[in-house]
Formats: C-alpha cells, sequence, structure tokens
C-alpha cells in the first residue's frame, strides 16, 4: 500500500467524516449509545473462561448476522463476520477477544452502581465486544461502502495460557490479503499499543516419591522444594530499562494435608521489552528451581527418594513494533488529532503482537468508555465518552479501508 503524510491524513480525515454516510454512521452511534450498553452487559454475562468460549461466540455471531456480515465460525471457534469491499484482495481485520481470565463459576453478572458497571470482564473485553458490534451495526446502517474488506472476529484464546491462538489463526488465514490490524482491547481511549510486548509463560514443576506425612517424615517435598526456588527466584534483579517484570500467578500441588505430594507446580509469567533479558529471566528461573531442589535433597533423610525438577512451556507472546511510516499510524494519529483525543503510545502485550512479529501493521487501542479493575472480581466500567472511542475506531477504521494501493 502507499504511505501516506500525517498532513494528508489530516486533511483526509476531516473530508471523511464530512462524507454524508460517514455522518449517519456517527449519528447512528450517538443515537444507539443505550443500546450498545445493553450488548455489551448480554455478552458480558455469558461466561467466557479460556477455551470455553463457544456460548458467548455463538450470541456475538447473532448480533453480527443482524449487522449483515457474511459469518462463521473457524475450527478454533473464532467468530469471523466479513464486510465485502470492492476490492477483495485486501482485508483490514478488526478483532477483540471472546475470553477472560476468571474460571469457570465466576459470578459474571454485571450491576449497575450509577453510571458504572460492575463485573469481572466487564472492561476487558466486554467494551471491545461492544465496539466491534456497534461498528458493524453503523456501517450497515449508513449503508458505507468500503475499497477493502472488512472483517470483525471476537477471537478465541488471547488471554491466560490461550498464547494468542485465535489472532495467529486469524493472521494464518487472510496473510496474503491482510493490510493492517486493530484490536480492539478494554476502554481506553488515551492510548496507541504500537509495540507488542514479549512475554514468555512457564510451568515450573518438582515430582518426587509422595509418602505419608508421619510414616515417610523426612523425605524430600516437591512443594517444599518448589518454595525454596521460588524465594530464590524472587530475589532477582530486574531492570528499569528495558522494562522487566515476573510473576507466579498459579500454585498447585498435593492430594491431601496428611500427605506428602508427589507433585507441585507453579506456573509464572515473564515479560520484557527486550527479549534478551526474557532468556536471562527463563535460565534464571530454571538455576532457581534446580537450586531448590538441591537445598531440599540436602535436608531430607538419605535413602527416602529423589526429586526431578521439569519445565513446560504455556506460551510465547512475540514482539515487534508498528514503522514510523506506516499508514495505520498516520491514520489514527490524525483521527485523535481531529477528535481532540489526547494519546500516548504504549508498548503490550495484546492481540496484535502477531501480526506487528510478522510485520504487518497493528494497533491496539480501546473501545471507549472508562475502566478500571481489569482480571479482577472488581472490575467496572463507565460508558462516559464512549462515542468518542467510537467514532476513533470507526474513522481509522474507513481511512485505511477506504484507500486502496
Amino acid at each position: 500500500m502507499a504511505t501516506i503524510s500525517l498532513r494528508a491524513a489530516d486533511i483526509n480525515v476531516q473530508a471523511l467524516a464530512r462524507e454524508p454516510g460517514v455522518m449517519r454512521a456517527s449519528d447512528w452511534l450517538a443515537h444507539n449509545l443505550a443500546w450498545i450498553t445493553d450488548q455489551q452487559i448480554h455478552l458480558n454475562e455469558i461466561p467466557a473462561p479460556e477455551f470455553s468460549e463457544t456460548e458467548r461466540g455463538v450470541a456475538l455471531r447473532k448480533l453480527f448476522d443482524a449487522s449483515g456480515l457474511k459469518t462463521r465460525v473457524d475450527g478454533l471457534g473464532n467468530v469471523i463476520g466479513e464486510r465485502p469491499g470492492t476490492n477483495h484482495d485486501d482485508v483490514i481485520l478488526l478483532a477483540a477477544h471472546l475470553d477472560t481470565v476468571f474460571p469457570a463459576g465466576t459470578d459474571v453478572r454485571v450491576k449497575r452502581n450509577g453510571a458504572r458497571l460492575e463485573a469481572p470482564g466487564i472492561a476487558d473485553n466486554g467494551a471491545g465486544l461492544a465496539a466491534l458490534v456497534a461498528i458493524s451495526r453503523a456501517l450497515e446502517e449508513s449503508h458505507i461502502r468500503t475499497g477493502m474488506t472488512i472483517v470483525f472476529a471476537g477471537d478465541v484464546g488471547e488471554e491466560g495460557e490461550g498464547n494468542l491462538r485465535g489472532i495467529r489463526a486469524l493472521v494464518e488465514t487472510y496473510r496474503s490479503r491482510l493490510r493492517a490490524v486493530i484490536a480492539v482491547d478494554g476502554a481506553a481511549i488515551d492510548y496507541i499499543t504500537t509495540q507488542g510486548l514479549a512475554s514468555r509463560r512457564i510451568e515450573a514443576f518438582v515430582t518426587g516419591p509422595g509418602g505419608h506425612s508421619w510414616s515417610d517424615f523426612g523425605a524430600p517435598n516437591p512443594i517444599t522444594a518448589l518454595s525454596r526456588g521460588i524465594v530464590k527466584f524472587s530475589g532477582i534483579s530486574v531492570p528499569d530499562m528495558p522494562r522487566t517484570s515476573f510473576n507466579f500467578g498459579v500454585i498447585e500441588g498435593g492430594t491431601s494435608v496428611n500427605s506428602i505430594p508427589n507433585r507441585a507446580a507453579v506456573k509464572v509469567d515473564l515479560r520484557s521489552e527486550d527479549d534478551t533479558q526474557l532468556a536471562r529471566l527463563e535460565a534464571a528461573l530454571h538455576d532457581a528451581i534446580q537450586s531448590g531442589v538441591n537445598d531440599e535433597m540436602a535436608a531430607a533423610q538419605r535413602g527416602t527418594g529423589s526429586l526431578e525438577p521439569g519445565f513446560r512451556s504455556l506460551g510465547v507472546r512475540p514482539s515487534g513494533k508498528l514503522a514510523e511510516n506506516s499508514e495505520l499510524l498516520a491514520a489514527i494519529t490524525s483521527v485523535d488529532t481531529y477528535l481532540s483525543n489526547s494519546s500516548r503510545r504504549e508498548r503490550s502485550s495484546t492481540d496484535a503482537n502477531v501480526p506487528l512479529s510478522m510485520g504487518i501493521p497493528a494497533i491496539a487501542i480501546g473501545g471507549g468508555g472508562l475502566g478500571g479493575g481489569s482480571h479482577s472480581l472488581d472490575e467496572w466500567y463507565d460508558s462516559t465518552d464512549r462515542l468518542v472511542g467510537l467514532k476513533r475506531i470507526l474513522l481509522t477504521t474507513l481511512l485505511i479501508a477506504r484507500t486502496t494501493s
């Protein structure tokens, strides 16, 4: 695609916003904000834990059908709705993840507290899914035609151990035709994610003979060995620049209070702005767990068995960066200027990581409104200024979709 200058994009967005069809779409969004919020609540109250997004996907597909999209569900469970353009060889993908971090059984019913909606997942990614529904419906109601085909997708496997499997499949499906990706994630409109934050998710485990808490006392304990390793690794120094982090998110093991377990495991999230730091952290994790095993074996009684450490990759998220001369960056920046929306560029871990790592222009932005408490039971969403976020997605999409080679 031809690269356009930021100045040209500024001119184009003003002209685009005044076109009759775009004005109709903007008006439809403004007059249907309550309906959009209702759809967000409806989707949010359908549980969608990792690897269990099917029921929510069925509901999203019905909303896509009502927007006139050509819908299907792929083999992974991605819900796809295509809005054909005049040029079928070029595609822009708008994606929002269906899954949440919350396990089955979590109460995801939405409570209203004044202007706030309160429920796990209501912002991440209830706001993103609602934005996709709103934009697809606004385009249908305003009868806008585009050069590129616009693909709307509710994708699976963005959170936790999903390893971005949904967006990986979507990118692979459309790769030869894919010109840009906009991942709609969360609510906030004060950022543009233009860089993918690399991460590695690892399960570290220790196995042993197990036994009875009384008769086999003194045998090496996998939980104790793992705990020693966790404490040792937690003392590692991580740099502020490049920013680097680690988190022990899940620990499990044992079968009863009076049994020495035969296995214990911990799931670890490693993140960094630099791949070298990630490699250093992973090596340090291996060393720390082995050290914990060694210390536990030194403390155990002789002849009571041995422990073995092990490691399993749960997922690798690649890094990548949007080019400074990207048409997509020019478009979103000029739209923010037009809307008087102040935003900053960020590096984060989102669906945009995958296309960015492949050199495909991609960003992640919020669906509009305010949100907080992400990944907690106290998550909330406020639809104040949702319209600005929706217009931001609409105009950015149309600037790209209406520009052909």
